[in-house]
């Protein structure tokens, strides 16, 4: 599979984002409307920092995974590939920043999707990649 160009600042070779002048919450609430205004539900919400408190009693920064799935792509997909379910939901994270402010990164789905060999998904994966960048950059 091609692997699409990242760009520089807050991103990584498996992951988009951006650092926002939002506290967590709000941060969290907009990228919710986000996903679901690209057509993603957001299957599971795990809060970290919650799941750290209650099984290590450590304290953690606000921390959220959202599991999204677009199920007109996830479909194809696991039409190419059965077992792709794998390597779903596309996770998106929000946290917040020691200065209050919050980030928000989602999975490089090209990036996820490369380690089935399948270029058949590369069509699936871009157009995941184009729709979770349209969140981010919408926010």
């Amino acid at each position: 599979m091609k692997q699409q160009p990242h760009d520089r600042g807050n991103q990584s070779r498996y992951s988009y984002g951006r650092t926002l002048d939002l506290p967590f919450a709000r941060a969290l609430d907009c990228t919710r409307s986000g996903l679901q205004s690209e057509g993603f539900g957001v299957l599971f919400e795990i809060d970290m920092r919650g799941k750290l408190q209650e099984k290590l009693g450590v304290d953690f920064q606000n921390y959220m995974i959202l599991g999204a799935c677009n199920p007109p792509v996830a479909h194809r997909a696991l039409l190419e590939e059965q077992d792709l379910g794998l390597l779903l939901p596309c996770n998106v994270i929000v946290y917040e920043e020691p200065d209050g402010r919050s980030t928000v990164k989602a999975v490089d789905a090209v990036q996820m999707m490369s380690i089935t060999g399948n270029d058949k998904l590369e069509s699936a994966a871009l157009e995941v990649n184009e729709r979770l960048r349209k969140v981010i950059d919408a926010l």
